[in-house]
């Protein structure tokens, strides 16, 4: 039996998933196998220089964690540190490797004001990452996924369902549709999946769409302008039900009126068949002569829009 017909075969059978359920909620302190063939490092390495000064900058740390600065406020989105994502076996991770190592470690991010989580997918809500980051930070996520959260330690963990709102010190955050699902191991088909809008105060009113996973859809046309659109563009062959082509991402940031877009969810792990190379491209063969919108292109870059 191959492992894809293994993979489809336990996804019917409740007790396989149930022990999947079990070895996703590992921390990870023992999977020592998984640092012995570490990725190769980013090319680029972020600049925090005067990081606290500016009211709209991005870091794209890997995959779909990006460091954000919006309205004084320090954002880290979906953490993933790994070198693998998946479930625990022990002294190892059953899932897939990490080809380029985060742009920073967890040790090298600065004071962090807020997390958010998308959905519990184990490239999206990595618990050994979570472990390893301050739990006095609050969390943002989405229904139905704190309980793979708060038994890390964090003191503060709120769920948002589509269409509902808190404010965090100086931002509000928003909850908005998807086209995704949000079960994290086939057995839980009960948790929430969401993207996220951070408005921020203060008189430049930033405003940025944190999109997570998504298939292409008309729901962000009724979110007002914003000034960053953070999409994912990569994981559509042949997953094209769940996430959305390089073209479309961009179609959707023009749904919001984006000033900028940030592609993300591309060139740290083969989640797909499409080369890796080639969402980036595509993304900015459609954004033809508005190229310049397209503000960070590769691991480890950083990317200000003003003081």
């Amino acid at each position: 039996m191959s492992w894809r017909s293994y993979c489809n075969w336990a996804k019917h059978r409740p007790a396989t998933l149930r022990l999947a359920d079990y070895l996703g909620r590992g921390k990870g302190r023992f999977r020592i196998l998984d640092r012995l063939s570490p990725p190769k490092p980013a090319r680029r390495r972020p600049n925090l220089a005067n990081w606290h000064k500016h009211d709209l900058a991005a870091v794209w740390i890997g995959h779909a964690t990006v460091l954000l600065r919006v309205g004084g406020m320090t954002i880290l989105t979906d953490p993933v540190m790994s070198n693998r994502v998946g479930v625990g076996l022990g002294l190892m991770t059953g899932g897939p490797k990490r080809l380029v190592a985060p742009a920073m470690s967890v040790w090298q991010l600065p004071p962090i004001d807020l997390i958010l989580v998308s959905h519990a997918h184990f490239d999206h809500l990595d618990r050994p990452t979570l472990q390893r980051l301050p739990k006095h930070v609050p969390v943002v996520t989405a229904r139905h996924t704190r309980d793979l959260i708060k038994d890390l330690g964090f003191q503060n963990v709120a769920e948002l369902r589509w269409g509902e709102s808190l404010r965090v010190s100086e931002l509000r955050i928003s909850a908005h549709k998807v086209a995704h699902w949000g079960a994290r191991t086939y057995y839980d088909h009960h948790r929430g999946f969401n993207a996220y809008v951070i408005d921020g105060a203060g008189e430049q009113n930033r405003r940025v769409l944190y999109g997570g996973d998504t298939a292409y859809h008309e729901g962000f046309r009724d979110i007002a302008k914003v000034d960053l659109a953070i999409f994912g563009i990569g994981a559509y062959d042949p997953y094209i039900q769940a996430h959305a082509t390089p073209e479309q991402a961009w179609r959707m940031a023009d749904h919001v009126r984006a000033d900028f877009i940030l592609p993300m969810h591309h060139s740290t792990f083969r989640l797909s068949y499409e080369p890796l190379h080639e969402p980036i491209e595509r993304l900015l063969a459609a954004a033809g002569r508005d190229e310049r919108r397209v503000v960070i292109r590769e691991i480890g870059e950083t990317w200000t829009n003003g003081n």
